[in-house]
């Protein structure tokens, strides 16, 4: 019997030894690796042009003064005008864009005029314009048919503004103007980094 517990206690120490054997081994195959990231937003900027060439930032109404083609100020039934305008992102901006074209705003009587919103593939506007179109021809001022956008692309931050975005207003008087009519539209584009 004495030699029976002396084997017992012999394989139950050799165990405890091999158990804290084992426990300084895997100890010793740890090992950690550490990151870090660091972020900082981008700049954000959408700037606007009534000639093609200077740009600046019009970020509350009403805005730049579209210059239209004849004489907005003196129209009668039948007259149509036409107005350039171009959007682009800043060269501080650092992510292209989705804009979004909202209905205008306005005040006076705009009643019996209507417009259309032409996407040519450069800046100007006249009868000749062609491109997309992205408000159809005939919708009244003060409305925008359903949601209207397009795309922006993001320049070299810091360095080059985006490519320009050229539009064309076109504006229809329609045979119920009324003599003296004033009113006036603001559109308002909406830009949303992608």
């Amino acid at each position: 019997m004495v030699a029976r517990s002396g084997r017992v206690r012999a394989i139950l120490a050799a165990g405890l030894v091999l158990g804290v054997g084992a426990t300084v081994t895997l100890a010793a195959w740890n090992d950690s690796e550490f990151v870090t990231g660091t972020f900082q937003a981008g700049s954000f900027n959408m700037q606007g042009s009534t000639d093609g060439a200077a740009y600046s930032d019009h970020a509350s109404a009403p805005g730049a003064a579209l210059g239209f083609s004849v004489n907005a100020a003196n129209l009668s039934p039948g007259d149509v005008v036409y107005a350039p305008y171009a959007v682009r992102l800043a060269a501080n901006t650092s992510s292209p864009a989705t804009v979004t074209v909202t209905a205008p705003s306005t005040s006076g009587t705009v009643a019996n005029l209507t417009y259309s919103l032409i996407q040519p593939s450069t800046f100007g506007c006249s009868a000749a314009t062609t491109g997309t179109t992205l408000v159809p021809t005939n919708t009244a001022v003060g409305s925008v048919p359903g949601t209207v956008t397009f795309a922006l692309a993001a320049g070299t931050p810091t360095t080059n503004p985006g490519t320009a975005v050229p539009l064309c207003f076109v504006v229809r008087a329609g045979a119920g103007l009324t003599q003296s009519q004033t009113g006036t539209a603001t559109w308002q584009f909406q830009a949303a980094s992608n």
